[in-house]
């Protein structure tokens, strides 16, 4: 693992590096499901519902699709899911309000401290998938201490498509690598790699919950390795 030095910004992915998406996502369908389909666990649907991400924004990365926000998408793939579990009659705004699950989750238990930590001395941000405003609604709600919000909406492409990487950086005007990216997955790790950036493995072992197996360590050496943001902000020489 390398110093720090040089490094000026750090950027975060979202989805299970800063924030518990299962659980939330679980928590918000709960009460939908007692009344629709009491038979099915909400951590089964939340599951299910994560499936659909990465095969939907692969028709974008592709070309077949033009760029549409992930709360689009995040509707559509809700209506397979509910499709695939054999649950039909559920009305518009229901479907909206379901929606909005994913922008109220609760961050991991370091995320708040070890952010309020890097912030002293680095920019941070997001590199989400996530759009703006559910950027927004979620820092609002959890308190997430961003300088700034970017991520696939600001450069209108999902990760891991390079553009991603590079015009994040050119957005905060630094070169690739005074900035590094944040993940508590490897194969965004490696795609922001290959684009100059710093790279920094936190582990999040119950992302997807106690039956976890991808992810579980860190597959390179990456430049930072730590359990949680207090041990990568000590790592980066933040003070507590």
């Amino acid at each position: 693992m390398t110093g720090h030095a040089g490094i000026k910004a750090l950027v975060f992915d979202v989805f299970g590096t800063v924030v518990d998406w299962r659980s939330g996502v679980a928590r918000a369908v709960e009460p939908f499901l007692q009344h629709h389909a009491p038979q099915l666990d909400a951590h089964e649907f939340a599951d299910a519902w994560r499936r659909e991400y990465s095969p939907s924004m692969e028709e974008i990365r592709s070309g077949r699709r033009p760029y549409v926000r992930l709360d689009v998408l995040h509707r559509e793939n809700l209506v397979k899911a509910l499709a695939h579990h054999g649950i039909d009659g559920v009305s518009a705004d229901e479907l909206d309000e379901l929606n909005l699950a994913w922008h109220w989750l609760d961050p991991w238990p370091d995320a708040i401290e070890g952010l309020l930590r890097l912030k002293r001395r680095f920019i941070i941000a997001p590199l989400s998938n996530g759009n703006i405003r559910l950027m927004i609604d979620m820092a609002k709600r959890a308190a997430l201490p961003w300088d700034a919000i970017l991520g696939a909406e600001v450069v209108r492409a999902y990760k891991p498509s390079p553009r991603v990487y590079t015009e994040t950086a050119e957005i905060l005007g630094l070169p690739p690598d005074q900035v590094c990216m944040v993940a508590a997955h490897n194969g965004d790790l490696a795609a922001a790699r290959g684009c100059g950036l710093k790279t920094a493995f936190v582990k999040r072992p119950n992302e997807h919950g106690p039956a976890q197996t991808t992810d579980l360590s860190a597959a390179q050496q990456w430049d930072f390795i730590a359990d949680d943001f207090n041990e990568l902000a000590t790592r980066l020489g933040c003070a507590v």
